[in-house]
C-alpha cells in the first residue's frame, strides 16, 4: 500500500475519532449554555476558518488533535463560562469527549460486522501443557482440543487468546474434548503474571484443518454484538493495564507515525479489520484522556473535584491555566520524542504488528 494512500487513511480515521471527541464537548456545552468560542480540527496554526453564530469552526495546520475552546475554562468571571457551571455541569462537559470516543466503537465495530470479512475456523489443539500451570492442574493434555471459553466458542486462536485474557485472575469454565473424543468442563483460573514463555494458563496450542470463510450479519445481530465487542474490548484494555503495574508486560508506546504505519498494515486485510482497528484507537483514546495528566481532560477533572472536595474553594485561574498550559507544552514533547523513535523504527524496517 502506497505511503500516501496509507496517509489518507490514517487521516480519515484520525478526523473521525477527533469530530466524535469534540462534539461531545461542544454539544454538552452548549446544551448547558457554555459559550463556546472555537471548535477546531488539528492544532493552530490556523488554516482557514468560517464563523457561524458566536462559534468559529477552524482547520488548523498540525493535525494531532482538536480542541473545543470554551469561554472562561478556569476563569468564573467570564460571562457563561464553563467555570462558572456547577462542579456537576463541568464534570459532564469535560467527560463528555471521552464518552462520545467510549460509544463510537459500538458503532464501528456492528458496522464491521455487517460488512463481509475473512475468518480463519478450525479447532485449537492443545499441543504442549506447561508442568504445574492451570492447564496441567485443571487435567488439560496434549491432543485435546478446546471447543469454548464461558461459553463463548473458540474457533481460533485468537478467540481462545482473547477470551482467555478477558478473565485473568477469574474462574473460567472451558470446554475440552479429549483424544477419546469425550467432552469435559474444566474449571481454570488465568494467571495475571505466568513463567516466561508459559502463558496465561500454560499451553502451546495450534489450529487443525484451518478454513478460511466470509461472515456478515444482519443490523440486528451486529449491534448487539458491536456493544458487546466494545464492552470485551474495555475489560481487555483494564486486564492489560494492570498487567503492565504488575510488572508482566511491558508498555508500548507508539506515536502519529506509529499509529498511521499500523493503519497501513491492517488496511491490507480489508475494511472490516480497519474499522475494527480505529474502534480500538477511539477506546485507547477514551482511556488516555481521562487520565489526571495537565492539558488532558481528565487533568482539568482532577481541579474541579479539588474544588469540589475543598467545598467550592478554587484553584485560581491563573494558576490552573499555567499547570494546563505547561502539561499540554510537555505532551507536545512526548509525541515528538516518541515520533523520532517511531520513524527510527520504520526506517530499520521493523513492524508493530507481530
Amino acid at each position: 500500500m502506497s505511503v500516501i494512500i496509507t496517509i489518507l487513511i490514517f487521516l480519515g480515521i484520525l478526523v473521525v475519532l477527533i469530530i466524535a471527541h469534540e462534539l461531545g464537548h461542544f454539544a454538552t456545552a452548549k446544551a448547558f449554555g457554555v459559550r463556546v468560542d472555537e471548535f477546531g480540527l488539528g492544532f493552530p496554526p490556523r488554516l482557514i476558518g468560517v464563523r457561524r453564530g458566536e462559534t468559529l469552526y477552524s482547520l488548523n495546520a498540525i493535525p494531532l488533535g482538536g480542541f473545543t475552546k470554551m469561554a472562561g475554562e478556569e476563569d468564573p468571571k467570564v460571562p457563561r463560562s464553563l467555570a462558572s457551571k456547577g462542579v456537576g455541569t463541568r464534570l459532564i462537559v469535560l467527560s463528555a469527549g471521552s464518552i462520545m470516543n467510549a460509544l463510537l466503537p459500538i458503532l464501528l465495530f456492528s458496522i464491521a460486522f455487517m460488512i463481509p470479512h475473512d475468518v480463519v475456523t478450525g479447532e485449537v489443539l492443545v499441543e504442549e501443557v506447561a508442568p504445574n500451570s492451570p492447564a496441567e492442574t485443571a487435567g488439560i493434555e496434549a491432543g485435546d482440543i478446546v471447543l469454548s471459553v464461558n461459553n463463548k466458542p473458540v474457533h481460533n486462536i485468537s478467540d481462545l487468546h482473547r477470551n482467555i485474557h478477558r478473565n485473568l485472575g477469574q474462574e473460567t469454565a472451558m470446554i475440552i474434548r479429549h483424544s477419546d473424543s469425550t467432552t469435559e468442563e474444566v474449571q481454570i483460573i488465568p494467571r495475571w503474571k505466568p513463567p516466561e514463555g508459559q502463558g496465561s494458563i500454560g499451553v502451546l496450542v495450534s489450529i487443525l484443518n484451518p478454513t478460511v470463510v466470509s461472515q456478515h450479519y444482519p443490523f440486528w445481530k451486529a449491534i448487539p454484538m458491536g456493544a458487546s465487542e466494545c464492552i470485551e474490548t474495555f475489560v481487555l484494555f483494564k486486564n492489560e493495564i494492570i498487567r503492565i503495574f504488575i510488572g508482566a508486560t511491558s508498555l508500548q508506546v507508539t506515536g502519529p507515525v506509529g499509529i498511521a504505519q499500523m493503519t497501513g498494515e491492517v488496511a491490507k486485510a480489508g475494511i472490516s479489520p480497519l474499522l475494527e482497528f480505529a474502534a480500538f484507537i477511539s477506546i485507547n483514546l477514551a482511556l488516555i484522556n481521562m487520565f489526571p495528566i495537565p492539558g488532558l481532560d481528565g487533568g482539568r477533572i482532577v481541579f474541579v473535584l479539588v474544588e469540589w472536595v475543598r467545598r467550592g474553594k478554587r484553584v485560581s485561574p491563573k494558576t490552573e491555566g499555567l499547570v494546563h498550559a505547561i502539561g499540554f507544552i510537555l505532551l507536545m514533547a512526548a509525541i515528538l520524542a516518541i515520533t523520532y523513535q517511531d520513524i527510527v523504527r520504520i526506517i530499520s524496517g521493523e513492524s508493530l504488528i507481530p
